[in-house]
């Protein structure tokens, strides 16, 4: 069902309405982590001094240049653990989106959709987000001390997080949120079996870009599946 799901998903990115969903997508994920560097940099700057005196060593300069230089590579190693609250900030832009196209090709006869509130909208989105970015600097924290057990905790708490998000704000386009919330704790693990497939590609820079449209897709495809529906 999972797999299913996501191969369904693979092949609806290359319709051409989706194609300019991924491209406004990765375009507003690309600068996200543009503008975060930039900051890192500017803030780099503003805190090292261009000249540090070591012990035995002497003066050396351009530490700040070298810090901003070396910054690049941190960025492409943060963007690992980034990628996790911005692909839950997009939810908003691209669920209904996708999720309609979807609909639309795979599942033409159904109803027309449960129409969220700007306030119900929002406030579902701001609220997984800010869960998300939550828990994971809370495991930041933990991950030097379970060095091991780093990766199953990344894969095993964001596969929680974002399956139940994607997987809610699916649902709630077709039932009402008490139904969508007892649907979801019947299929906990499948959904988060389902979440956790997703975060693997959302830890591979630049491919991470592309993956919060690939979940839309797929998680709209899964829901259609547990409920009953052939696409």
């Amino acid at each position: 069902m999972i797999l299913a799901s996501y191969l369904k998903a693979w092949s609806d990115l290359l319709r051409p309405g989706a194609l300019k969903i991924v491209a406004i997508g990765v375009a507003l994920s690309l600068g996200l982590l543009i503008a975060i560097y930039v900051a890192m940099v500017w803030l780099i700057g503003w805190v090292i001094p261009d000249t540090l005196t070591l012990p035995l060593i002497g003066p050396v300069g351009h530490i700040d240049a070298a810090l901003s230089i070396f910054s690049a590579g941190i960025m492409l190693i943060a963007s690992v653990f980034l990628m996790v609250p911005v692909a839950s900030a997009f939810t908003g832009f691209f669920l209904e989106d996708v999720a309609e196209m979807v609909e639309d090709v795979h599942y033409p006869t159904l109803p027309p959709v449960r129409k969220l509130t700007l306030a119900e909208s929002l406030g579902d989105t701001l609220r997984f987000f800010g869960v998300i970015v939550a828990a994971n600097l809370i495991a930041l924290a933990i991950y030097p001390f379970v060095i091991p057990l780093a990766p199953f905790l990344f894969f095993g708490l964001n596969g929680y997080l974002l399956g139940r998000e994607y997987f809610q704000m699916a649902a709630l386009r077709r039932m009402e949120r008490d139904a969508a919330l007892e649907l979801y704790q019947r299929n906990k693990i499948t959904v988060w079996a389902a979440g956790a497939l997703m975060a693997v590609p959302l830890s591979i820079p630049l491919l991470n870009l592309f993956v919060p449209v690939l979940g839309a897709a797929g998680f709209t495809h899964l829901f259609h599946a547990i409920t009953g529906r052939r696409g």
